[in-house]
């Protein structure tokens, strides 16, 4: 399934062959996250991730990156998260050399022009002004600082306004020196090529340069903020989001959260989505979702819901976590459950795009690289009895913690409502 490799004082090199798969997908995943920021370099890893668009020492405009590897036909961008930063590119696989040298620059030399760092400013400002005016990516941003506080967990990774305007130039090339070292980055490959080519292609890219690893915080106590979170937007839907803290990344119960997820609000067929929206009508988007750190994580539910049936909503949320906690799930509904997850990870893995994801997320931050077998076999051996222990470990009442957007006058007074049903 797949080949690793750990260049002497550069990157980890991890890579899946594809036979016959006319195009293929290189990452780099990049060690340096939000996490490491102090709150005086909030929104740095973000701000850096922008930059290295900017130009580098061999394209050294925006222009001639973009020209480079659209000219071929091939994508490219980045994400930002708590723990890492991901460059990827998908181009056809003859261009793959391109690909590499292209990533190499990003990561390890980029010019970092002081007239580029302060032209970012007002373009990240913007991006940040568009979290806040969509209510369902500001809901998420708020959820966070419920629930991990005033902590690099909790803030918007992206940082405020008034930080990003406030970065020092310094602080910012700082961060790149400390997170940006070729052996803090794993490669991730899948395609039509051999192990050996894409080893060889990574190192005359990235070069070598250790150094020790920036560390960060551990996560304080969960839950560490408000207990409910809310913003006022002049709106006609209110978005909420409902949670508690769940797992750990490599935590031995993840594939029965994963399950328990899948049962409580993933896809269509969730319960989530047939009892909320299709039975009751109270929202039209509603569904959970799993956040993971290295040694913490969550479990949240979201919905999109009238100004006057904020109060019903939450009731029928939480009663949905209470089945979870006091019933089996039936043996049928496990059963396409995890149907469902299998199918779509085998689906995923047979795009490029997806199965370097796969793989060099893995190799990156989990303690092991699973293959497809060996994650549908741990899918299957979930049992009922893990699912409904573990919402009995993670839903009780002082774990809850709500955000939510509303119009002005809504949405008072919600922390009686925070009452999982049958709670003694």
């Amino acid at each position: 399934m797949f080949e690793r490799m750990a260049l002497p004082d550069g990157p980890r090199v991890i890579t899946a062959r594809l036979p016959g798969a006319r195009s293929v997908t290189i990452e780099a995943h990049v060690l340096a996250g939000s996490r490491l920021e102090t709150p005086e370099l909030a929104g740095a890893a973000h701000f850096m991730e922008h930059l290295t668009f900017k130009g580098t020492a061999a394209f050294p405009t925006t222009r001639a990156l973009s020209e480079a590897v659209e000219g071929v036909g091939g994508s490219f961008n980045a994400s930002t998260d708590r723990e890492s930063t991901v460059y990827w590119i998908r181009v056809p696989t003859r261009h793959a050399e391109l690909a590499v040298t292209v990533l190499g620059e990003l990561v390890v030399r980029p010019l970092l022009d002081p007239r580029e760092i302060e032209n970012e400013r007002d373009v990240i400002v913007e991006e940040i002004r568009s979290y806040l005016d969509d209510p369902a990516e500001h809901v998420n941003v708020l959820f966070d600082q419920a629930l991990f506080g005033d902590t690099a967990l909790g803030r918007e990774i992206a940082g405020t306004e008034e930080s990003v305007r406030a970065l020092p130039v310094e602080g910012i090339r700082g961060f790149w020196a400390g997170g940006y070292r070729p052996a803090n980055v794993v490669v991730a490959c899948s395609g039509d090529l051999p192990h050996e080519q894409v080893v060889e292609l990574v190192d005359g890219a990235f070069g070598r340069g250790g150094g020790r690893p920036p560390a960060f915080e551990p996560a304080p106590p969960l839950p560490a903020g408000e207990r409910v979170l809310r913003a006022t937007r002049s709106t006609t839907q209110v978005q909420l989001c409902l949670g508690v803290p769940a797992l750990r990344r490599d935590d031995p119960g993840t594939w029965a959260l994963s399950v328990l997820n899948a049962v409580l609000g993933d896809g269509m067929s969730s319960r989530l989505f047939l009892e909320v929206r299709e039975e009751r009508g109270l929202a039209y988007d509603v569904g959970s979702s799993i956040m993971s750190h290295l040694d913490c994580g969550a479990l949240a539910v979201y919905a999109g819901v009238d100004p006057g049936k904020i109060r019903p909503a939450i009731g029928a949320l939480l009663a949905e976590l209470a089945r979870l906690r006091d019933e089996r799930v039936p043996a049928d509904e496990l059963a396409k459950v995890k149907a469902y997850l299998s199918g779509r990870l085998e689906l995923r893995l047979d795009e490029t795009r997806y199965l370097a994801s796969w793989i060099g997320t893995q190799e990156a931050l989990h303690d092991r690289v699973w293959t497809p077998d060996e994650a549908l076999a741990a899918i299957a051996a979930v049992e009922a009895d893990e699912v409904r222990d573990l919402a009995g470990r993670l839903f009780h009442d002082e774990a809850l913690r709500l955000a939510l957007v509303a119009p002005a006058g809504r949405g008072r007074g919600l922390e009686r409502a925070l009452r999982i049903p049958g709670t003694r």
